[in-house]
């Protein structure tokens, strides 16, 4: 437990400088990319229901979408974050013709789970509903998530056909579909972590859950992505750190061997020696995948 909590203030220490500046990762963008920042997308003032949205440089009618989910936790960074680390895979994002979307989400220290996912969910029936006026193609939308931002990610594109009132901000089933889900080293089963995840009521678990795994395990459950698999699921990419000391491994296998037995489609990395986050995860091999999967799912 000591460890995942100094990788996370690792990892948060790292961004402070970046994220004080009104649009730290403006700059790994290709020339030219246009952006609109800041955008509300829940109707209120919150900080963390924002958003910002980066067009190519190459304009086009409509653009096919990549919404970013950012991890840190459930409770720390913002949209920002897991950019630094990832910058070739964005640049070929953006020089490949996607629009990027970024998007915040209510800290659990704010608001216990579904807040997160309701946020989540806001966020992309916004993007959505605003397709024509930022140039997207509403039919083609995918989704990528680090970490906590994995697990939302997956629960947005797992749980879209089981219609969860809980999950969305006004009860009701939104209409985008997702045509892909890009997953990185999110947590799938939370009943599964390894260490003292489900006893701990100061782990990033607990403080998400509102209580720790072992009192509410049902809570555990509906807040668990494998939950929600069926064969109607969008195809998926897992890509996970073989070293990840705070997701385990087995988590994104587990994902994995539960999508095929449903009958979806996955391809699941395992990349050797990494840890939970970094720079290894930027590689050209992976990169690859990542876009042998958008040509297949997103044309």
């Amino acid at each position: 437990m000591k460890t995942f909590l100094l990788l996370i203030l690792m990892f948060f220490l790292a961004d402070i400088s970046i994220a004080q500046s009104p649009n730290p990762k403006v700059s790994i963008f290709p020339q030219g990319t246009t952006l609109y920042g800041n955008i509300p997308y829940a109707n209120d003032t919150l900080k963390k229901h924002l958003l910002d949205i980066y067009l190519p440089p190459v304009k086009k009618a409509s653009y096919p979408l990549i919404v970013w989910i950012h991890g840190g936790a459930w409770m720390l960074n913002d949209k920002y974050a897991d950019m630094g680390y990832m910058t070739q895979t964005l640049k070929a994002f953006v020089d490949s013709g996607y629009a990027v979307a970024s998007i915040d989400y209510r800290y659990s220290t704010t608001a216990v789970f579904p807040a997160q996912i309701q946020d989540c969910n806001q966020a992309l029936e916004f993007l959505y509903k605003n397709a024509g006026k930022y140039s997207f193609d509403k039919n083609r939308i995918a989704l990528i998530g680090f970490s906590a931002g994995g697990h939302l990610a997956n629960m947005m594109a797992l749980s879209a056909n089981d219609d969860v009132k809980a999950f969305y901000a006004d009860g009701k089933k939104p209409k985008f579909k997702i045509r892909l889900c890009l997953d990185f080293y999110g947590p799938s089963d939370f009943s599964k972590l390894n260490g003292n995840e489900n006893s701990d009521p100061k782990s990033p678990v607990s403080l998400l859950l509102g209580a720790t795994v072992s009192e509410r395990p049902d809570l555990a459950k509906i807040a668990s992505p494998i939950t929600y698999i069926d064969k109607n699921d969008p195809p998926f990419l897992i890509v996970q750190g073989e070293k990840d000391q705070s997701v385990n491994p087995e988590q994104s296998k587990l994902l994995g061997s539960q999508l095929t037995a449903a009958g979806v489609k996955n391809e699941l990395i395992i990349v050797p020696g990494a840890p939970h986050y970094g720079v290894m995860f930027d590689a050209d091999f992976i990169r690859k995948s990542i876009f042998d999967m958008l040509d297949t799912y997103m044309k």
